[in-house]
């Protein structure tokens, strides 16, 4: 073959191509070379934190000096806009949309006010104002310790540091007031210095503890989950102490833990019509999720609630926690190739189907509780009544154990409709006891069912004095807040950061 200098001279064009193959390679390189220099820089931007705080920092906004595109994502969990077809992040009374809940939650305080969760930036601004937490105004307490603040702030972890784990539990609510003012953010869930995933809250912690695991040795993708199952678990108050606790000893089925508190004779509340001790799930996200088609397949809540995204050239998980439903292109369709409308539709379907059963789980559930307190009425004795009430308490607790679940109905449809069947059989059992109790107290006919189309016939109906519950929670949101914030912000001003 003739040298190249040759084939130039007897062919000019070869040189030609040649010379402008050269530069479209060099324009590329440089380009490579280039981006490479860039992400380099962006990585330094990015990950070089500006300033340095303590673990025990719990102001957002400072994490966020670090990390302002996942803080500034963050910040959007304020957003109410999305509402889907049975949940969203909007305001939502669903006393008012189903008042059977009244009924079902006679003597306790989500009788009194039960509404739809919003996003994190919300978590401190809905605790105050909900109803379930009273009016501490004038020495008055609240009706709920202060372990109700566990899973509401990074406040949280930096109180347990300072006082001890058992001591934060202790006490009424509005005892720490001041103290638990920062919503739900960055220290909750990572760590200071790495920002690896964290476990913050000894719950769940102790609960592996007791079932002979260690925490420590699990997965980075399971920790995408269990940072989420800090507080998305059915959980419980123990002792005096009110410490919290998940009744995980026996397993996380519903049938496990329904086990777990009878042995130990553990109840929420009394019901105030039926007499039954009532359980009340949480939200036992954690629980259901894990029995579902996408646990299976090895997925983790942030997956679906927290997808990947791109913003100038970064890649980095969206800290706007929400519905995968509002962004269905980033989280469904990156596995599912059917579109949009489609998918919304298989949801509903599932969501449909699961409430069309839990509805009328409910209904036999609030004649239950009033045939039973028809029976107490007409003079029915305890060892007539006992295993009726267990009953009652079972039925209900697979009822809650559903409806208290966030998509529960979507992460595991077909265990939900399990739970549910059971519990209507339960229920329809307790009922059919109940007919066998009244006829031998000489009463033969249907107990009329209550007039409860609405909430507040629904709370007229239980007893409560609703406005009055109004008044008072508007007097200390006038009068007690404000304090409450005034003491945060000048204690706040003392803490210590540096910048680098």
């Amino acid at each position: 073959m003739k040298p190249i200098s040759d084939q130039i001279k007897e062919k000019p064009w070869k040189g030609w191509i040649l010379f402008l193959g050269t530069i479209i390679i060099v324009f590329f390189l440089g380009l490579l070379a280039s981006s490479i220099i860039e992400r380099r820089a962006e990585a330094v931007f990015a990950y070089t934190p500006k300033i340095e705080h303590s673990q025990w920092e719990p102001r957002n906004d400072v994490w966020g000096e670090n990390f302002p595109r996942q803080f500034n994502r963050f910040l959007q969990t304020e957003d109410q806009s999305f509402k889907s077809k049975h949940l969203g992040s909007t305001h939502r009374d669903m006393l008012e949309e189903d008042p059977r809940l009244v009924v079902l939650w006679a003597g306790y305080g989500f009788a009194k006010e039960y509404n739809q969760g919003k996003g994190h930036e919300h978590a401190i601004d809905d605790m105050r104002k909900i109803l379930r937490t009273g009016a501490p105004v004038d020495g008055k307490k609240s009706p709920m310790p202060n372990t109700c603040w566990t899973c509401k702030s990074p406040d949280v972890p930096r109180m347990m540091q300072q006082m001890g784990v058992a001591e934060f539990y202790k006490g009424s609510w509005e005892t720490l007031g001041a103290e638990i003012v920062n919503n739900i953010g960055c220290a909750d869930c990572h760590d200071a210095q790495n920002m690896n995933l964290r476990i913050s809250r000894p719950a769940l912690v102790e609960a592996y503890e007791r079932m002979g695991a260690d925490i420590n040795t699990v997965s980075h993708q399971d920790m995408r989950k269990l940072t989420c199952a800090q507080c998305h678990v059915e959980y419980y108050f123990k002792g005096d102490g009110k410490y919290l606790t998940f009744p995980w000893d026996k397993g996380i089925s519903v049938e496990a833990m329904e086990e777990y508190y009878d042995e130990n004779n553990i109840k929420d509340w009394t019901h105030t019509i039926s007499k039954a001790p009532m359980l009340k799930a949480q939200h036992p996200d954690y629980e259901l999720f894990q029995t579902g088609i996408h646990a299976q397949r090895g997925l983790a809540c942030a997956d679906c609630h927290m997808p990947y995204i791109n913003e100038g050239g970064q890649k980095f998980t969206d800290h706007k926690i929400q519905s995968p439903l509002n962004n269905i292109a980033n989280t469904c369709q990156i596995c599912h190739r059917e579109e949009t409308s489609e998918l919304l539709a298989n949801v509903y379907e599932r969501q449909d189907k699961i409430k069309q059963n839990r509805d009328k789980l409910e209904e036999l559930l609030v004649s239950a509780h009033v045939e039973a307190g028809k029976a107490w009425e007409l003079g029915a004795q305890e060892n007539q009544m006992t295993s009726i009430l267990q009953d009652i308490r079972h039925a209900q607790w697979r009822w809650d154990f559903v409806a208290a679940s966030h998509g529960g109905s979507f992460h595991s449809p077909i265990e939900s409709a399990r739970i549910i069947s059971t519990g209507i059989t339960i229920a329809q059992e307790a009922r059919l006891k109940l007919a066998r109790v009244l006829a031998s107290l000489n009463y033969n006919q249907e107990v009329p069912y209550p007039d409860i189309d609405t909430k507040a016939k629904a709370q007229k109906f239980i007893g409560l004095d609703i406005e009055k519950l109004n008044s008072d929670k508007e007097k200390f949101m006038f009068k007690v807040v404000p304090e409450w914030d005034a003491e945060a912000k000048k204690r706040e001003k003392a803490y210590e950061t540096k910048n680098l």
